[in-house]
């Protein structure tokens, strides 16, 4: 396929995105493949496992901030305008 076309196919599900009230947005997260992370997130993971007053804070946090899918009323909060 020429690459005109492609940068049409893409110009047009963008738009269609942003007609839904969507945004892009760039995002950098840790990359899990880096040498040292599974060490590094059992070492924290073993920090807050110690604490039991910061375990319950951040399972706290996790839980309010989390849908799951059977909190199907908390999820549709999220659904974007169509």
């Amino acid at each position: 396929m020429p690459a005109s076309q492609v940068r049409k196919r893409v110009a047009a599900h963008r738009a269609e995105l942003r007609r839904r009230g969507l945004r892009p947005i760039q995002i950098w997260v840790p990359d899990t493949r880096a040498p040292g992370f599974a060490e590094e997130a059992r070492r924290q993971s073993r920090l807050v496992d110690a604490d039991r007053a910061e375990f319950d804070e951040v399972m706290d946090f996790i839980e309010h901030n989390s849908a799951w899918p059977d909190d199907q009323d908390d999820i549709a909060e999220f659904d974007a305008p169509r």
